[in-house]
């Protein structure tokens, strides 16, 4: 064990070596370097990072779950660039009283029929982006399904359409990529004279706000709000305890927010299905023989066993608040960067017995574990992640329907393991041919 600068800090073991060799190793082979600490110092082992300085890696059940237990006075989310990018209203900038008092109003619309009310939109936004889909011959599927989840968000959560949809769909991902790169480079938010990265995407946001201040405008003046069951909708008439409505501001940043947590990762979890369902045809054709008879449990199966063999954000973390913090057989302390290791804990034999092998039957006729964690854990579990679960469901049942998926023995493809996200290295590579 390791003990810290605070007097009662007890951190588990970890590498020596200096933290710019550790962090440079991390970012080069993020899964490889966490399993091979993992081998050499068990369930949680000290990660030096350069920037966040000590890091506890966890990957114990029972630790993970006490860390997503911790209230807001003792850990939060650790301070990031995002809510320059996202807004200083988005729920990844605010904490505590605040945050609670957001997620309240932001829960109602991911929940029940309001949700049910959006399927036969990505159906028809399904269909609409396949029909450009080549016959007979590989393509990544990845671009697709990153436009069809832009797509289905701008129309459900955004509630736009026409000339809004347009503009937002155009100028969304280059803002995002913008948004992106100075979040992760501070010193490019600085003013060039109006150039630079920084300035660009000021513009992009003053460009963002004035279409979400028309769609607001519109909303209010639409005799049948109360009957549109977009997210939009729902947080203009939605109020706080005291009464008050949410500020333009505060909807303006949390769909933006909902638009960036769940654009991607829904996208590339359905790449990831359709690399999987290739080298598994047996379950494809047991897939379109089950939804022939009406029935969904293997269809739901195999995407939660797609989010546990390929989770695509790997990792969430919790920063220490408290002047120290007790998890499990460790005690950090505070300003210490404690995570869950998604990615370990869904390789976890104990939990998921054989988890190297794709086997979606492990969940038919059985809730996943507590340790199933794709969408993360506690007050900041993903507030969206009953929404990704519909698209992903309706894509993947439309996509049978409609399409025989070629397959293939060619070797699964490569998980590169850096960036925020993983996506499959080819795409999600796809041969279809129309049914």
């Amino acid at each position: 064990m390791t003990t810290g600068i605070h007097p009662d800090a007890v951190l588990p073991d970890g590498p020596t070596s200096p933290r710019m060799v550790q962090t440079l190793a991390y970012a080069a082979a993020r899964r490889g370097t966490l399993r091979k600490m993992r081998d050499r110092y068990g369930s949680a082992f000290t990660f030096g990072s350069y920037i966040l300085g000590p890091m506890v890696m966890l990957s114990d059940p029972g630790e993970v779950r006490e860390l997503f237990q911790a209230n807001s006075e003792q850990a939060e989310t650790p301070d990031s660039n995002l809510g320059f990018v996202l807004g200083p209203g988005s729920l990844f900038s605010i904490t505590g009283k605040e945050h609670r008092r957001q997620r309240k109003l932001l829960t109602p619309p991911f929940h029940g029929r309001r949700l049910r009310a959006h399927e036969a939109l990505i159906e028809q936004e399904t269909r609409r982006e396949a029909a450009s889909w080549p016959e007979g011959k590989p393509f990544p599927v990845l671009p697709s399904t990153m436009r069809l989840s832009m797509n289905v968000i701008l129309r459900a959560v955004f509630g736009a359409d026409g000339a809004e949809l347009d503009e937002l769909r155009t100028m969304l991902p280059p803002m995002l990529k913008v948004g992106a790169f100075v979040a992760s480079l501070p010193i490019a938010r600085v003013d060039l004279g109006g150039r630079g990265p920084g300035a660009r995407f000021d513009r992009y946001r003053a460009q963002y706000d004035a279409i979400i201040d028309r769609l607001i405008d519109q909303a209010g003046a639409d005799p049948k709000l109360t009957e549109r069951d977009d997210v939009l909708a729902i947080l203009i008439q939605s109020r706080y305890d005291d009464g008050s409505p949410m500020r333009r501001s505060e909807i303006a940043d949390q769909l933006l927010t909902l638009l960036a947590a769940g654009q991607e990762n829904t996208a590339r979890t359905l790449a990831w299905a359709v690399e999987r369902l290739r080298r598994h045809p047996e379950l494809v054709r047991r897939l379109v023989t089950e939804d022939e008879e009406g029935g969904s449990e293997l269809r739901e199966a195999t995407l939660i066993e797609v989010q546990r063999i390929r989770p695509v954000v790997e990792m969430t973390a919790r920063q220490v608040r408290a002047e120290s913090l007790r998890i499990g057989r460790w005690t950090l302390p505070r300003g210490t960067v404690a995570t869950a290791c998604i990615s370990l804990l869904h390789e976890n034999e104990s939990l998921f017995p054989r988890p190297e092998v794709f086997d979606p039957d492990r969940f038919v006729g059985a809730r996943p574990d507590p340790s199933w964690i794709p969408f993360g854990g506690g007050v900041r579990r993903c507030i969206g992640a009953a929404f990704a679960t519909m698209q992903m469901n309706v894509v993947l049942r439309t996509m049978l329907r409609d399409f025989t998926l070629v397959p293939t023995l060619e070797p699964g493809e490569h998980h590169p393991d850096h960036g925020i996200s993983v996506a499959p290295a080819k795409g999600g590579l796809a041969v279809l041919h129309r049914r």
